[in-house]
């Protein structure tokens, strides 16, 4: 069965992931005026927690980009999954009081002309 994996530094939870259900990822721009680690602080404790509010957000997952010497950095600053029962669900939620006030938020951390959003139909292969 595939699985959410909620990473929480010192320990890692796999949570069952049902076939139906419908993901949504978010790739993050930090605001030029913000460093990684301002950034990564505000998506951690501020906007995360908004995001936790949101109705119906089965499993909701940060992805942060960490330097690696042996690679080149990959220009966005951190991914966000949000795992939804349905398409219905993910609509109603984002226009309840809560998913607006996490939607206007971004604004306060997030280049929003370079962060991207889509629905994605993920395949696991192991």
């Amino acid at each position: 069965m595939p699985q959410v994996i909620v990473d929480f530094g010192n320990s890692v939870m796999h949570i069952p992931a049902p076939k139906a259900m419908l993901k949504f990822v978010v790739v993050l721009y930090r605001k030029p005026e913000m460093s990684r680690e301002q950034f990564r602080a505000y998506l951690q404790d501020v906007h995360g927690p908004m995001a936790e509010r949101i109705p119906g957000v089965c499993a909701y997952v940060q992805n942060h980009a960490v330097t690696d010497s042996t690679r080149s950095d990959p220009g966005w600053d951190a991914i966000v999954e949000l795992w939804w029962e349905n398409r219905n669900a993910m609509e109603e939620a984002w226009r309840s009081p809560e998913g607006q006030i996490a939607t206007a938020d971004l604004e306060a951390f997030a280049d929003l002309s370079r962060t991207r959003w889509s629905i994605v139909d993920e395949q696991r292969r192991r």
